[in-house]
């Protein structure tokens, strides 16, 4: 028996539970060290003394002596409970409680604690994240299909919905990079909480797309907040790019149509709002593109001006449509938007190009290719863009085309750039004279120039 006794001794004082002995009316008659730890307390504090003074919160004294009197009726109880520590700390505890006598034939109550607040935790995070987006922060379409569900009730009439849909992201993404992509994202989430009430609820519903839930919200309300929504996205700014929403608003004011219907009617007027501004956005986002380009080098919009001059000179020599004078102008324009991710330390630096320097200028035509493709008024002279550094002799790049199978306005481009650029100069190189850039022209045709389009460039200029 005293064997025995030490093994339990070992047992209760090892035991990696909190344990702890109690008598009918509270009072602590023992406990072991993990029980301690758990609460701070020491035995001197808790042996001998009620747990109603120590370990039990004034407010849970009540529910815990009705748990005593189950106990001791004869049931055992398991139940989670948040305790407080001797510091004040609170933490969540298994509490696992039963009787049992005594070897004097007394009957006492057993209680086994466990601390599981890095558990109670970990389940918050993941309840957390299975219902909030990890990039926006915002709440997840999981989280609002739920909340449509337990709004669906006539007590919340009328209920508004707003969706958002932000215009030309892939534009973004695949311009400036993902980065930046994610970037607008983030701003955008920010302008929705920032527009919206602490009882709506604001959700990324897919990749660009995200919908507000507004609650016993009439629609002239919900119109109010999409125009502060609007309002509030013109005065936004993300270095050069524009943050503007396509948006759609709906409003159910009878229980005869659902919830999924409305979200529906939104859809529809924030596709029919992206049609309509579309393609004025691409046309703001375009310029503040050349804007920004030509803040990183004064020279290129000058450089812009004289080449959109000279080439339509030579578009005119060489008897080209109306419509292919036109695209040329807006290629002139536009051929070197490509730019726009190079930093400006590269444009501007007045020493010769490492060849990493170099090998990110060579990727500015593919560059321009992505972001015309991306949209619909540009994507026309997207093709020319790219091949406007390809040569005769098929030595250039992207692509090494050669002869006719360059387009025809890049092979203008491709003569006029040159020309401009030996005349005026580099911060990396000095401009040389007009008859010099002209010889030099005349000696690289057939190897680097279209050789007829080289000699009418050549008699025009001369002339």
């Amino acid at each position: 028996m005293r064997i025995r006794e030490e093994q339990y001794r070992k047992i209760f004082e090892i035991s990696p539970v909190g344990i702890l002995v109690q008598d009918e009316e509270g009072n602590i008659l023992e406990v072991n060290n993990k029980l301690c730890e758990i609460t701070n307390y020491n035995k001197d504090e808790l042996e001998g003394r009620s747990i109603f003074d120590t370990l039990i919160n004034f407010e849970k004294t009540e529910k815990i002596q009705e748990i005593m009197e189950r106990i001791l009726a004869g049931d055992d109880l398991s139940l989670t409970k948040k305790f407080r520590k001797k510091s004040g700390e609170v933490y969540y505890a298994r509490l696992e409680k039963t009787r049992f006598k005594l070897p004097e034939g007394e009957e006492d109550l057993l209680s086994m604690l466990m601390d599981i607040t890095m558990l109670k935790e970990k389940e918050a995070n993941l309840e957390y994240l299975s219902y909030h987006d990890g990039l926006t922060d915002l709440y997840n379409r999981s989280y609002l299909e739920k909340e449509m569900a337990r709004l669906d009730t006539e007590r919340q009439l009328p209920v508004s919905l707003i969706m958002c849909d932000v215009n030309r992201l892939k534009l973004v993404n695949d311009t400036y990079g993902h980065n930046k992509g994610d970037e607008l994202l983030i701003n955008v989430a920010d302008i929705l909480r920032e527009c919206t009430r602490s009882e709506d609820i604001v959700s990324r519903w897919a990749g660009d797309e995200f919908v507000v839930l507004l609650p016993q919200t009439e629609a002239e309300e919900a119109e109010r907040v999409v125009r502060r929504i609007e309002d509030t996205c013109e005065g936004a700014e993300l270095e050069d790019i524009l943050i503007t929403l396509s948006v759609g608003r709906a409003t159910r004011i009878n229980m005869e149509e659902e919830l999924k219907e409305v979200l529906s009617r939104a859809d529809e007027r924030m596709y029919r709002d992206k049609i309509t501004r579309i393609n004025n956005y691409e046309n703001r986002l375009i310029k503040n593109m050349l804007d920004s380009l030509a803040a990183k080098s004064a020279e290129a919009r000058r450089h812009t001006q004289r080449m959109t001059e000279l080439a339509y000179k030579l578009g005119e020599e060489i008897d080209l449509s109306n419509d292919k004078l036109n695209r040329l102008t807006l290629l002139s324009e536009l051929h070197d938007i490509g730019k726009i991710t190079i930093s400006e330390n590269i444009l501007r630096k007045s020493g010769g190009l490492s060849e990493k320097e170099w090998q990110e200028i060579k990727k500015h035509p593919e560059k321009g290719h992505t972001v015309l493709s991306a949209t619909d008024e540009f994507t026309h002279i997207a093709r020319e863009v790219l091949h406007h550094h390809e040569r005769w002799d098929g030595t250039g790049y992207p692509e090494e085309l050669k002869r006719e199978e360059i387009p025809l306005l890049s092979r203008i481009i491709a003569i006029v750039d040159a020309y401009d650029v030996m005349t005026t100069g580099r911060p990396y190189q000095e401009p040389i004279s007009k008859e010099k850039a002209l010889t030099e022209i005349e000696v690289c045709a057939g190897s680097q120039f279209d050789p007829e389009l080289a000699e009418k460039f050549i008699e025009l200029m001369s002339r």
